[in-house]
C-alpha cells in the first residue's frame, strides 16, 4: 500500500511552496502541493476567516530526510545574512528557545540561532541536538488542554436540533468530529491523536449525537410540511 502524503509545511504565498517544492524535486523526494482554501480550527465556526493556504505534503518516512536537507541548505546562506536581522537581538535564552522549538521556526533561523550561540561560545553538540529534539517530539506528543468547554458547547449544539433548526445540530457532528479524529503531525512525521482519550470519547458520543438529533428534526419537519 502506498504511503499517504502529509503536510509537512503550509504556506501563504504559492511561490514559496514552489520553492520548497523545487529542493524537493532536485533531491527526488516525492511531494504534492494541495490549494487549501480553508484553514479548519476549532474555533472555524465563530471566528475564523477563509484564506488560501498551500500546503507542501510528503511521505511521513521522508520527514527526517528533509529536516536535514533543509538544514544543510541554509547552513550556506547563514554567512550572508544581515546584521540587522532580528536573530541578532536575542538573548542566549532566546536562541536556545529557537533550537528547541525548532518546528516552529524555519530551518534558516534554527541554524543561525546554532550558530550565533556557537559565536558567543555556546556551541551545542549534535548529541545535544538529538537529545533536544527527542524531548521535544515527547512534548508534542502529549494531547492538548483539557477541551471541556468545547465538549459542553459540542453536546449543546447536537442537542440544538432538538428546538432550534435541524442544521444546528449538523454543526455539533462536526465539532464531535474534531475532538475524535484531529490529529497532529510531529517534526518527525508521526501522526498522533491532539486531544486526549477522554476528549475524543466524548467527541464521538457528541458526533452519533448530532446525526440521531439531525436526522430525527429532519423527519419531523418533513412530516410537519407533509401532513401539516
Amino acid at each position: 500500500m502506498e504511503p499517504d502524503f502529509i503536510t509537512y509545511q503550509k504556506f501563504n504565498d504559492p511561490a514559496l511552496a514552489e520553492e520548497l517544492a523545487e529542493q524537493l524535486e532536485q533531491n527526488g523526494i516525492p511531494y504534492q502541493i494541495e490549494e487549501e482554501s480553508l484553514t479548519f480550527s476549532i474555533t472555524f465556526v465563530l471566528n475564523d476567516p477563509l484564506q488560501t493556504e498551500y500546503a507542501v505534503k510528503i511521505k511521513s518516512e521522508d520527514f527526517e530526510k528533509v529536516n536535514e536537507l533543509l538544514k544543510k541548505n541554509e547552513e550556506t546562506n547563514t554567512g550572508e545574512i544581515d546584521k540587522d536581522y532580528y536573530l541578532f537581538n536575542f538573548t542566549d535564552d532566546e536562541l536556545m528557545d529557537v533550537i528547541t522549538k525548532a518546528d516552529e521556526w524555519s530551518a534558516f533561523d534554527v541554524v543561525l540561532a546554532r550558530k550565533l550561540l556557537a559565536q558567543r561560545g555556546k556551541e551545542i553538540s549534535e548529541q545535544k541536538i538529538a537529545v533536544i529534539q527527542e524531548e521535544r517530539i515527547e512534548e508534542l506528543k502529549k494531547p492538548e488542554a483539557s477541551q471541556l468547554t468545547w465538549v459542553i458547547i459540542g453536546y449543546l449544539i447536537a442537542l440544538g436540533g432538538v428546538i432550534l433548526p435541524f442544521f444546528v445540530s449538523a454543526i455539533g457532528v462536526f465539532i464531535g468530529w474534531h475532538l475524535s479524529s484531529y490529529k497532529k503531525t510531529l517534526p518527525d512525521g508521526e501522526r498522533v491523536y491532539g486531544y486526549s482519550e477522554t476528549d475524543r470519547m466524548h467527541g464521538k458520543r457528541i458526533f452519533y449525537l448530532g446525526i440521531i438529533v439531525f436526522v430525527l428534526s429532519l423527519a419531523v419537519l418533513l412530516f410537519y410540511h407533509l401532513w401539516i
